[in-house]
């Protein structure tokens, strides 16, 4: 395994600096900007052990705070600060990037927002957008009215879901992806749910999955590098 680089940097958004944080292998081959879910910030356990495993692969990530979260408070801010701040991290992954293919995507909120601002055009350049989780429907809410825009997305897109994740029922998200076409791939995490928490009886634990799901997105990346 090669040697792997951490470095923080700050992102310059219309609502002010936020933190962001590089890993970045030696050997690096793509370079992804991974946005945080809705839940918990940059630096959240699923996140760095993503980033980590990522980086062992040869993907180098960059993770940004979105301005709730570097303010430090509990509200989500409305979409178009999320837009802006997805914009401005880009803007600096592709700085950061170099000659690195570009990809972007995110857990749950931030893959979704990650495919607005894609949808919007607002992302050219960017080989792929990953979803670690897609969130199609709010909890208890069936519906796939958050799959609209993602016809708009021009580039390939994967799709890593768990297999109980009440955010993502199959039934509804698999035809939406086959409306998709090539574009859409779908990896599923047998038995997880949508922090990618699986069971024990399931035989697997959760350092499992993040290399099954690590694997997924670094096959995804070589293939369209």
């Amino acid at each position: 395994m090669s040697e792997v680089a951490s470095r923080a940097l700050r992102v310059t958004a219309a609502s002010g600096a936020l933190d962001a944080l590089e890993l970045r292998p030696a050997d690096a081959y793509a370079y992804l900007l991974l946005a945080h879910g809705a839940g918990a910030g940059m630096r959240h356990a699923f996140l760095e052990a993503s980033a980590q495993a990522l980086a062992e692969r040869g993907v180098a990530t960059l993770r940004f705070q979105f301005p709730w979260m570097q303010r430090g408070e509990r509200r989500i801010d409305p979409a178009p600060a999320l837009h802006d701040a997805l914009r401005a991290a880009f803007a600096e992954a592709q700085r950061a990037a170099g000659d690195l293919p570009l990809y972007a995507g995110g857990k749950s909120l931030g893959g979704r927002m990650t495919s607005q601002v894609a949808a919007m055009g607002k992302l050219a350049g960017t080989r792929g957008i990953v979803f670690l989780g897609f969130p199609l429907l709010p909890a208890g809410k069936p519906g796939i009215e958050r799959a609209a825009h993602l016809r708009d997305v021009a580039q390939p897109m994967l799709f890593v879901q768990g297999t109980r994740d009440a955010l993502a029922d199959l039934a509804l998200l698999r035809p939406v992806l086959a409306q998709l076409g090539p574009r859409a791939r779908l990896q599923l995490e047998e038995d997880a749910d949508h922090s990618f928490h699986v069971r024990k009886r399931s035989g697997r634990d959760d350092v499992a999955v993040i290399a099954s799901v690590a694997d997924g997105v670094a096959r995804f990346v070589r293939e369209l590098a």
